[in-house]
């Protein structure tokens, strides 16, 4: 009789569990919550790189004063500390004259520091990019990635779809360019739940002495089938060429143990040589011997414990044992010498670290995890999908059933990187314009169509675009060039004030803006929105100079 439990046991086991905190009714609790009862396994959580995803900037990183010069952007940053906080200025010189100079205060840390830190500036309710980051490997302050070749300054938006695997419950309002709720997070380091889902229901049971088996109040990813272990992970380390939210959906929408696919589908690029695997780590992986020799049962949790992360010595040890899991010892063709004078190290010969252009002083493993060092990878033929032709979708073992929305979507963003896809997109704008012609997203890319074939009626399809919903930044800027054609150029300077209404630092409509406020003659105001914008974007050479020659009475 004591056998029966055991045996009931197993059959559970055999059996996907069902875990019942995965409704949207289900509230958050925090990691703190977490840490009352899971006190040893918080602890060692905080810890690791996920632990310190987002953190209060450290005034002890920085020695002294930080300078970094560019001379491509003819630019100075310092980075300094004052009364404890940490603040990023930028500043361009002419003839040794001051051209500009401003400074903001770092408000978040973003990065654990393995591979460097970068920090988010809160302007109002929007958070931007800092201009500089640290960066851990080479010790050294520089440009964040990308910056030198925007020079975009103080104002590069901290999406959410960005920020939603840096920090544990962001606060976002979605596609909004960069706009927050006050406070910017919820929980701003990555917490427990989002890889055990919402905490509400355990707590409430485990307080009433509620003790089932086995425990389905909350996910636990050790019990859930491989793939929809992994779709937690790929949530963050599968980037694929274009991260596509199912209509309806946000990004904080997903939930432990459902498939990832309901929210978000990733979509990739077959027969893309990619020489870097940043952030493709599960494409990467089941391109790997190892995980089909397995079958597919190689995981992400095969060889990582999120609660532990093991580094220099322990690491090598950790790694080789796991290793060693599948394999022998007298499966590494090298002598116990040779072996020895590499630590006996199995990832260094097999994951080793790479260099990442796209990340200046930085490197990823590689978890291709290549029998002999390799260059890169590219991704197989896609599985046959008739929905998406010449797309992969990489976070679905089979063809899934995509909304219409959803695949047009992804050929519009990746057709202009492969423009043989170009007719997919026209056709399903096609498709779409007859099933779902009062859609927001549609009328946006119907009314974009006709303005670039020069249509009239694009006005029209721009406009209801915004009635339907929230439109873009982009739309309100086709919407004004669509009016500015039609001969409406107070319908132009209105649409484009609701635009700054709704995206005030988004450059594209506040110079659209000041152009359509000249072209009225509504000089004091073009004036007055021209040294607005200044104030906000002092690193725009064009208009500082136009602003100037205002200024001095010679407006051109």
């Amino acid at each position: 009789m004591r056998l029966l439990p055991l045996i009931l046991l197993g059959n559970l086991a055999a059996a996907p569990l069902v875990f019942r905190n995965t409704g949207p009714g289900v509230a958050y609790v925090g990691s703190k919550t977490c840490a009352g009862c899971h006190p040893a396994i918080y602890r060692g959580y905080t810890r690791t790189a996920m632990g310190r995803s987002i953190t209060v900037p450290d005034t002890t990183l920085l020695n002294s004063t930080a300078v970094v010069r560019n001379e491509k952007l003819n630019r100075d940053y310092r980075v300094y500390a004052e009364n404890g906080k940490l603040y990023q200025s930028e500043s361009e010189y002419k003839d040794g004259a001051v051209l500009y100079e401003t400074a903001h205060e770092l408000a978040f840390a973003i990065g654990s520091g393995e591979n460097g830190i970068s920090y988010a500036v809160r302007r109002g309710n929007h958070l931007f990019q800092a201009s500089v980051s640290y960066y851990s490997l080479a010790r050294k302050w520089d440009l964040s990635p990308g910056f030198e070749q925007t020079g975009e300054g103080f104002n590069r938006p901290i999406y959410d779809g960005c920020i939603i695997c840096h920090a544990g419950r962001p606060n976002v309002a979605p596609g909004r360019d960069g706009l927050y709720e006050d406070p910017p997070f919820a929980e701003m380091a990555i917490g427990c739940e989002k890889c055990h889902g919402p905490g509400q229901l355990h707590v409430a049971e485990r307080t009433r002495g509620a003790r089932a088996l086995p425990d389905t109040s909350i996910v636990n990813p050790a019990r859930l089938p491989p793939r929809l272990a992994e779709d937690i992970c790929m949530q963050c380390h599968q980037a694929g060429d274009a991260r596509v939210l199912l209509p309806g959906r946000d990004y904080s929408d997903f939930r432990p143990s459902l498939p990832l696919v309901r929210t978000l589908a990733i979509f990739g690029l077959p027969q893309v040589r990619k020489e870097e695997d940043l952030l493709e780590h599960h494409s990467s992986m089941k391109l790997s011997k190892c995980y089909r020799a397995t079958s597919g049962k190689l995981s992400c949790l095969t060889c990582h414990d999120p609660h532990e992360q093991p580094t220099g010595a322990k690491a090598v040890s950790y790694f080789r044992g796991k290793c060693l899991g599948c394999h022998g010892e007298k499966s590494c063709t090298l002598s116990i010498d040779a072996r020895r004078k590499q630590a006996d190290d199995c990832v260094a010969c097999h994951m080793p670290k790479r260099d990442i252009e796209l990340i200046s002083h930085s490197a990823l493993t590689n978890h291709r995890i290549p029998a002999r060092p390799a260059a890169g990878f590219t991704m197989p033929e896609p599985a046959a999908n008739p929905q998406i032709p010449g797309l992969l979708l990489l976070n679905s073992s089979s063809p899934a059933s995509l909304p219409l929305l959803t695949r047009l979507s992804a050929y519009g963003e990746l057709m202009a990187r492969a423009p043989e896809l170009q007719t997919r997109y026209q056709a399903l704008l096609e498709q779409a314009r007859r099933e779902l012609p009062e859609d927001p997203l549609v009328l946006a890319a119907l009314g974009s169509k006709a303005l670039a074939e020069n249509r009239p009626e694009a006005a029209d399809l721009l406009a209801k675009a915004e009635q339907k919903g929230k439109a873009s930044s982009t739309t309100y800027v086709n919407l004004a060039e669509a009016l500015s054609r039609a001969g409406r150029s107070g319908d132009v300077i209105a649409a484009l004030k609701r635009g700054e209404n709704s995206y005030p630092y988004s450059q594209p409509i506040r110079k659209h803006l000041i152009l359509a406020l000249i072209r009225a003659k509504q000089y004091p105001q073009a004036k007055e929105a021209m040294e607005r914008f200044v104030q906000d974007f002092p690193e725009d050479s064009f208009m500082r100079g136009l602003l100037r020659q205002v200024e001095q009475g010679r407006p051109q």
